[in-house]
C-alpha cells in the first residue's frame, strides 16, 4: 500500500501563491507565452539557472548524457534552460568534460508567468498496466494539466513507490518535448475521502461517470472557467458509495459518449474538453 505523506500544497491546489525569484531580471507577461516557450534551440531542464548573464553553471546527469551523447553538442553550441517553474535562459557551451558540462548565460533569465488554466486532474490510474498510466501522465502533462493526482479506490487501492519515480521521469520528458515552462505536478496518491474537501472548494468539479449527463450539454450551461477539477475512476468505475460522497462534495456528473472508455482515454477525453472550452 503507498505510504507517501500528501504535501502540504496538495492542500491549497487552488491558491498557490507566485513567488518570484529576486535573480530574475527580466518578466514575460501571459502574451510573451507562446514565443517563450517555443525557442528554436534545445531545450534543457535544470534546477538552478544562472542568475545574470555572464554566469556559469555546470549540469550533470541525465541532461549531460543527452546533449553529448544523443544530440552531440560541442563547445559554443547554444542551448536554452529551464527550471520548470517558468525560469528560461539562453546559454552557450563553455567546455565538456567526463561527467558534466559548463553553460555560461549569453543573456539575462526571464521569468515566464502560470498561464491562467488551473485544471488539476485526479484519475484512478494506479493499476494500469504496460505504459498506459505513462501515456496518462505524458498526456496529461501535453494537454496543459496543472496537476495529476493518482486517485486511490476500493476497486484500484494502491500503487508503488516505483511507479510513483517513473510518472515523474514521464512528465519531465513530456515537458521538455511539449515545450512547457511550467512542469506539471505529480501529487502522492490520494484517497477518495482525501480529495472531498478540495471538490467542496472548487467552482467547478466534474466526475465522468457512465450514462451521465453529456459533457458539451453540461459546459453549454455554465460560465467558462479556467480552473477546476476532474475525477476519472478506475476499471470497473468506482462504487456506489463513492459516487454518492463525491456527488455530496460538490462536484458534477458527466457522460463522454456512449461507449465504456479506458482510464486513460476517459481521462483525455476530459481534459482535452475542458482545456477547449477554456481557451475558447
Amino acid at each position: 500500500m503507498e505510504t507517501l505523506v500528501l504535501r502540504p500544497h496538495f492542500r491549497q491546489l487552488f491558491n498557490l501563491p507566485w513567488r518570484k525569484s529576486p535573480s530574475f531580471r527580466a518578466f514575460c507577461n501571459a502574451s510573451n507565452l507562446s514565443n517563450q516557450s517555443r525557442g528554436g534551440l534545445p531545450r534543457f531542464f535544470s534546477e538552478v539557472l544562472p542568475p545574470s548573464k555572464g554566469s556559469v553553471i555546470r549540469v550533470q546527469g541525465d541532461e549531460f548524457w543527452h546533449m553529448t551523447k544523443v544530440l552531440r553538442l560541442r563547445v559554443n553550441d547554444r542551448v536554452e534552460l529551464f527550471n520548470g517553474k517558468g525560469g528560461l535562459i539562453e546559454g552557450s557551451i563553455q567546455g565538456i568534460g567526463r561527467t558534466g558540462l559548463d553553460i555560461m548565460a549569453v543573456g539575462d533569465p526571464k521569468l515566464v508567468l502560470p498561464q491562467n488554466m488551473q485544471w488539476h486532474v485526479f484519475s484512478a490510474f494506479g493499476m494500469l498496466k504496460g505504459g498506459r498510466a505513462d501515456w496518462l501522465v505524458e498526456k496529461c502533462t501535453e494537454l496543459g494539466a496543472n496537476s495529476v493526482t493518482p486517485l486511490l479506490t476500493e476497486r484500484s487501492p494502491t500503487i508503488s513507490d516505483n511507479r510513483v519515480d517513473r510518472l515523474q521521469r514521464v512528465i519531465l520528458a513530456a515537458t521538455k518535448q511539449c515545450q512547457r515552462l511550467h512542469e506539471m505536478t505529480l501529487n502522492p496518491p490520494a484517497n477518495v475521502g482525501s480529495i472531498l474537501p478540495i471538490i467542496a472548494q472548487s467552482d467547478l468539479s466534474f466526475l465522468a461517470v457512465a450514462e451521465g449527463t453529456p459533457l458539451i450539454s453540461t459546459l453549454n450551461s455554465l460560465k467558462k472557467s479556467s480552473s477546476g477539477v476532474l475525477i476519472v475512476g478506475p476499471e470497473g468505475d468506482f462504487t456506489e458509495k463513492e459516487v454518492n460522497m463525491i456527488m455530496e462534495a460538490g462536484a458534477t456528473a458527466v457522460g463522454l459518449g456512449p461507449h465504456r472508455l479506458r482510464v486513460e482515454t476517459a481521462t483525455m477525453t476530459l481534459l482535452a474538453a475542458l482545456m477547449l472550452w477554456s481557451d475558447s
